[in-house]
């Protein structure tokens, strides 16, 4: 069964919160409302770089490997203000959520030593390499393989839909070193670490709807990759994406993706909102109360060194839902209540939003993938 303890927030915590706001404010300040929406898909280095100077990223990290060893509650708190305030937060994003962790978990220590610094400055950024052609969301269809060869691994096949691969240094990637068995689908995969510039990779960014490019597809031709480069062990990859897919659905981002579209309908609406605005807001209001009180809850159990998979797989669910829900509604009900002019902070998030959502129950797995875990930790299927 799932469980969603409330947390008590430590009491010395809004130090944190306000120089994390003062930041934000100096560093964001001339931002507009579309872009602050864009948020943790807005790739920006050099504020990546800066984050890194304040220490806030790799925070649970050993000190050892340029981490600063604060707490998951502390962390949390630093997300949903970069999240809140719209920060453009894509580059480091992958490598603080969950490649650090992995290196942590099943990296030598030769490859941590190699690689987390510089993750914890903001100046090393990671990718994902799951999904492939024609596997669509079950990765028991992956078909990229490894072999062994003199000094390492072979690797050849293609991932898609790997987000900014463009832009990113390394790739954690999940590919076959056996070959498949019916009787255990699950079985024979591995985690390998990739260099993005080694030769072989080859790199093509897809547009998506919106004329954006901030995924792509991955050529692996014949890699060479060391030894050392095999995370964890051989045949355990399964097991081992599945804890890395718990630590992605696990944070706030999960629920205040169309958060932006929020402040700027408060702005419009001003002083003088009518019913119909105010019922929405108020059911916005008690959806986001709800959905970042369980958020905080996983954060608490992370804290306490436990595995909130279950729930972490039902706040994604929930949080996608009502992303998707939130620009709907405000389309559905604005109507002459609130001046939406053309080319208005309030009309470009809207816009942008109505396309963006969509998206929203793929990443990070599907609806159908998601509910299917869910009924599973239930004991219903």
């Amino acid at each position: 069964m799932f469980r969603f303890t409330p947390l008590e927030m430590p009491a010395d915590i809004g130090h944190l919160r306000t120089q994390v706001r003062a930041f934000l404010d100096e560093e964001l300040s001339g931002m507009t409302g579309l872009e602050r929406a864009r948020s943790w898909s807005g790739f920006d280095a050099e504020f990546s770089r800066k984050l890194g100077e304040k220490g806030w990223i790799g925070m649970m990290w050993p000190q050892k490997y340029g981490g600063h060893e604060r707490s998951a509650i502390e962390r949390y708190v630093v997300i949903e203000e970069l999240l809140v305030a719209g920060a453009p937060v894509a580059a480091h994003w992958i490598a603080d959520r969950q490649s650090g962790a992995q290196l942590l978990r099943y990296g030598s220590e030769d490859i941590i030593q190699r690689y987390m610094p510089a993750m914890a400055k903001g100046e090393l950024f990671f990718c994902i390499g799951m999904s492939e052609p024609n596997a669509g969301s079950d990765l028991a269809s992956i078909k990229t393989s490894a072999i062994r060869v003199e000094g390492g691994w072979q690797i050849s096949g293609a991932k898609l839909w790997t987000t900014h691969v463009e832009k990113a240094h390394m790739m954690i990637a999940l590919v076959r070193t056996s070959k498949r068995d019916d009787s255990n689908r699950h079985g024979g995969m591995s985690q390998f670490l990739i260099d993005l510039s080694s030769p072989g990779v080859e790199v093509r960014g897809i547009l998506d709807h919106q004329g954006e490019s901030h995924f792509g597809e991955v050529f692996l031709n014949d890699v060479i990759v060391g030894e050392e480069m095999l995370l964890g062990t051989e045949g355990e990859g399964w097991s081992q994406v599945n804890a890395e897919l718990a630590l992605e659905r696990s944070g706030p981002e999960r629920y205040l993706s169309s958060y932006r579209l929020l402040e700027e309908l408060l702005a419009a609406v001003k002083e003088d909102p009518s019913e119909t605005v105010i019922s929405m807001l108020g059911e916005f209001a008690a959806e986001f109360w709800t959905l970042r009180q369980m958020s905080m809850s996983v954060a608490g159990q992370l804290s306490r060194g436990e595995n909130p998979a279950l729930e972490a797989t039902i706040v994604k669910d929930l949080g996608a839902c009502f992303e998707q829900k939130l620009p709907a509604m405000v389309q559905a009900t604005l109507g002459d209540d609130v001046a939406c002019a053309k080319d208005s902070d309030l009309q470009q998030v809207l816009s942008f939003l109505l396309r963006a959502s969509p998206s929203f129950s793929l990443r990070g797995g599907t609806r159908e993938i998601l509910r299917g875990i869910i009924a599973k930790g239930l004991g219903l299927r």
